[in-house]
């Protein structure tokens, strides 16, 4: 197998892990593959791919979950394979399929591991393998990005500065919702859709089973005040917070959020986007052709003979 790897040099784990393009190369080698490793300028990462997409067996995202967003949205649909090598800081999307978190784990997965068609989000264009959020996650993440900036932190610090710094000054989010013909309106700090069903607790917050339903799932915080998002945070502690009265969830492969602000500041996959609503969600079934671990591919063929057979005894 050919397979063009593109690294981002600013992932988390590059440089912490020595990880060089001929490390990579003999990574892959060493599983029967061929790899060329390229390092695509900023803002040229997607125009790569979808090039390597033409003339190579797979296309691997070597860096986080951005850079597989990336890569992921612009071969969607073309039927090239996307591979994974998990380099960011917490590789949600590595995680959730089983792939390993070190380069010789992860690089037998892109030379030995099966295609499966998986499930992307998209919203105004705009795609995501795991997750969406609106309200105050997104303010936490542009303040974190520009302390780190100035200050030279860390992301963990940086992020926990920021997270006292805008968590008690963020205005709850009025907008409404439609979803499945239901349109409702709510006023909250927190909004989180997902590419398919999360677990909602502090400890697995971010896991799922499986990522080709073919749904989205919505989850709103009802915390329009510090104090009730706080209380929902502490219950996640020792519950699923999907238990909780404060906490609504739907289900649909297609929503709409509605808001009167001009931009809304959305994170896809840990990057903010300035989007105008309405906000138009869908999910796009199966549109992603992805090299995942032999038993994580046996897994899902369960979870999918399952949820049909239960559709249809419905």
């Amino acid at each position: 197998m050919r397979a063009a790897v593109l690294l981002n040099p600013g992932a988390g784990a590059v440089a912490s892990r020595d990880l060089t393009p001929e490390a990579i190369t003999a990574a892959v080698a060493g599983v029967g593959g061929e790899a060329k490793v390229e390092l695509p300028p900023a803002g040229q990462m997607a125009e790569r791919a979808r090039a390597a997409a033409r003339t190579f067996d797979a296309v691997v995202a070597a860096g986080g979950d951005g850079t597989v967003r990336c890569v992921a949205a612009a071969l969607a649909g073309s039927g090239t394979p996307l591979g994974v090598l998990p380099l960011g800081t917490l590789n949600h999307f590595a995680k959730d399929l089983g792939i390993p978190t070190d380069l010789d784990g992860a690089a037998r997965v892109v030379g030995a591991g099966v295609v499966r068609p998986l499930d992307l989000g998209e919203v105004n264009g705009e795609m995501f393998v795991n997750n969406a959020v609106l309200g105050f996650y997104p303010l936490v993440v542009e303040a974190r990005d520009r302390e780190r900036k100035r200050t030279g932190r860390g992301k963990w610090l940086a992020a926990a500065w920021a997270l006292a710094k805008v968590l008690p000054r963020v205005p709850a989010l009025r907008f409404r919702v439609t979803v499945e013909g239901e349109r409702v309106s709510r006023k909250t700090r927190l909004v989180f859709i997902g590419n398919n069903e999360y677990e909602m607790n502090v400890f697995t917050a971010g896991a799922r089973n499986r990522l080709d339903s073919g749904d989205l799932y919505l989850y709103v915080a009802d915390c329009p005040d510090l104090p009730s998002l706080l209380g929902l945070a502490l219950y996640a502690l020792v519950r699923d917070a999907r238990r909780s009265p404060r906490f609504e969830s739907w289900t649909a492969p297609e929503l709409t959020v509605e808001c009167s602000r001009r931009r809304l500041h959305v994170v896809l996959d840990g990057e903010v986007f300035h989007l105008a609503p309405p906000l138009v969600f869908r999910n796009r079934s199966r549109v992603l052709r992805v090299i995942v671990p032999g038993e994580t591919a046996a897994r899902d063929e369960v979870s999918s003979t399952t949820s049909s057979n239960e559709r249809r005894s419905a």
